[in-house]
């Protein structure tokens, strides 16, 4: 089967009710998509493992208070330093103290020193702020996953803690399994549903249901490869013939035309990962789709 045609029937099944298996429910993390825009977080440590953090809350447009003495500081966490001067401010110093927690909302330590990572997580606490530890998962409030991105589509594996490297291996596996222009199509029914929204405008009753409905019809009907085709003709045109008629036309009714090639052939999961693998991508991409622009 098509990974294309695979990820539509992953959604449709998706959006069946199931029983809970709560013989399980315990011993997990709860998944949040953390909005850290224009929050401060405090990153103390310039290594390699604190570069990856710096990446991690830039992407999530967050502002950075960064405390690490120049001479240990790794060439990439140097480069951040350097192209983002407006979004990290660098104290060229060791950890001082409960002063350096002032009006910060997260803080993620980095260094080898298991002693001071202690201190720092215990003050941490007491100000009650969030805070993950490298390498110590008991001082961790939450744990850094692998992650999946492409625009706005993020996908994360999480092993709590216990297998950093298996989740790395794993989400290359998954990563395989996804389908081509999946960013691409979860930022273009992020404008679609934009403007159904100006187009049907309110919030809950029955009309917001109606749209959830029609949106998962479109999602679940058309292709990944074809939403990422969506431009703003298209998107008008779906919106006639299709909201205000109450269907979901094909393609090439709104003007597309599939794009096919002998280079671009649907990629497919590996056999271990068809399956369960496989369903948690459908999962995660679906729930990216249908909720893009949510807050």
């Amino acid at each position: 089967m098509g990974t294309s045609r695979q990820w539509t029937s992953l959604a449709k099944f998706i959006d069946t009710p199931r029983m809970a298996d709560t013989a399980s429910l315990s011993g997990g993390s709860l998944l949040l998509a953390w909005q850290l825009k224009d929050k401060t977080v405090l990153i103390i440590g310039g290594g390699d493992v604190a570069s990856g953090r710096i990446e991690s809350v830039l992407v999530a447009d967050a502002r950075v208070t960064l405390i690490a003495p120049s001479a240990g500081l790794h060439p990439l966490t140097k480069q951040f330093i350097e192209d983002y001067p407006d979004r990290i401010t660098y104290h060229d110093r060791t950890f001082a103290g409960p002063s350096d927690l002032a009006g910060v909302d997260m803080v993620l330590t980095a260094i080898d020193d298991v002693d001071k990572s202690r201190e720092i997580c215990a003050l941490a606490r007491e100000h009650r702020i969030p805070i993950n530890v490298a390498d110590i998962p008991p001082s961790c409030d939450f744990y850094f996953g692998s992650q999946i991105r492409s625009g706005p589509l993020q996908i994360m594996i999480s092993t709590n803690g216990q297998s950093p490297k298996l989740a790395n291996l794993i989400r290359k596996q998954i990563e395989r399994s996804i389908p081509d222009g999946a960013g691409e199509a979860v930022e273009k029914v992020g404008v679609l549903r934009s403007k159904l929204r100006e187009r049907a405008p309110g919030v809950g009753g029955e009309l917001g249901k109606r749209r959830m409905r029609w949106m998962i019809d479109v999602c679940t009907n058309w292709e990944m490869e074809d939403l990422a085709l969506l431009d703003e003709d298209m998107m008008a045109k779906l919106l006639d013939d299709g909201w205000e008629k109450n269907r979901v036309p094909r393609l090439q009714e709104v003007g597309g035309a599939k794009r096919r090639s002998s280079t671009s052939t649907p990629k497919t999961a590996n056999l271990w990962l068809s399956s369960a693998a496989a369903f948690v991508v459908g999962a995660a991409c679906t729930v990216a789709v249908l909720l893009t622009g949510r807050r």
